[in-house]
């Protein structure tokens, strides 16, 4: 598989398609938030796995999501998510309310090819009433016992980052299995990476275990510290940054100068042509 620029990635999410995007411990992809920015993406229907932060702000903000669907959007220690917050408030966004069990129910009944998987924990709230995708039915093996079904998630297109990736479009991404289960559970996965691999992750046993297949996976784009400033990795994230952004980000003038800024001050765009080809 040939590497893409970002823009290249950027412009295989269409216009309107249901976007999944992980949380931001698990590798989100910010190089590639700002490509979709640059093109203008709109009317996204955006999934968060199961909540997001900075990553789902950022396209609020820049009117790229007109369908969210989440169980939260933080940026926990810094503060409320100010774009988020003010298009909630604004009656600006259709805002689709999940809990984290059912979103990661939704995805892994799209991932096994069934319509609905079976969830308990939400017998009794008041979102089954808000939620016509959500059916509480009999338990078929003790009718007495009442169970929710949550339809299937099938997004479109899995948007995050990752490790690494080789020459055949295989894509290392490490212990976290959340981003296995974006690429089983959508239409196709893109990637951004840390670097590029020799040889085949699939023919490496220490590896193989923790790659996703180049079957799953639409494109690739080479985006050495391609998450920040949200943090990758066991790494913590720009905590001076992500204060300013909270500061400033709560009006539209604040949130396009903090674009600037991070267009400007973001790792990958300096170190792409280095980090090509550089061996794990």
């Amino acid at each position: 598989m040939s590497l893409m620029t970002l823009d290249q990635l950027a412009r295989l999410v269409p216009d309107g398609a249901r976007l999944a995007i992980p949380k931001d411990d698990t590798g989100v992809s910010i190089a590639a938030t700002l490509a979709l920015v640059r093109r203008q993406a709109r009317d996204l229907h955006l999934v968060c796995v199961p909540v997001s932060g900075l990553q789902a702000d950022i396209l609020i903000g820049a009117g790229c999501v007109s369908t969210l669907e989440t169980s939260a959007v933080t940026l926990g220690e810094f503060g409320l998510a100010p774009r988020f917050t003010a298009a909630v408030r604004q009656g600006g966004l259709r805002l689709v309310d999940g809990t984290c069990p059912a979103i990661y129910a939704g995805l892994q009944a799209s991932q096994k090819g069934i319509p609905f998987m079976p969830l308990r924990g939400i017998v009794g709230s008041d979102l089954l009433a808000h939620r016509d995708d959500w059916k509480p039915i009999p338990n078929p093996f003790a009718a007495e016992d009442p169970i929710v079904a949550i339809r299937a998630i099938r997004p479109d297109v899995a948007l995050f980052h990752a490790q690494a990736a080789d020459r055949f479009g295989n894509v290392f991404i490490g212990r976290d299995r959340d981003g296995l289960l974006l690429a089983h559970a959508s239409r196709t996965a893109l990637v951004t990476v840390e670097r590029m691999v020799d040889g085949n992750l699939l023919e490496d046993p220490a590896r193989a275990g923790a790659t996703v297949p180049a079957m799953y996976v639409g494109g690739i784009a080479l985006a050495p510290q391609g998450t920040w400033p949200v943090g990758f990795g066991g790494s913590a994230p720009d905590a001076d940054w992500m204060r300013r952004y909270v500061g400033s980000a709560r009006d539209p003038e604040g949130f396009r100068a903090m674009l600037e800024s991070l267009e400007a001050e973001a790792p990958w765009a300096s170190s792409l042509s280095e980090a090509a080809g550089q061996p794990a």
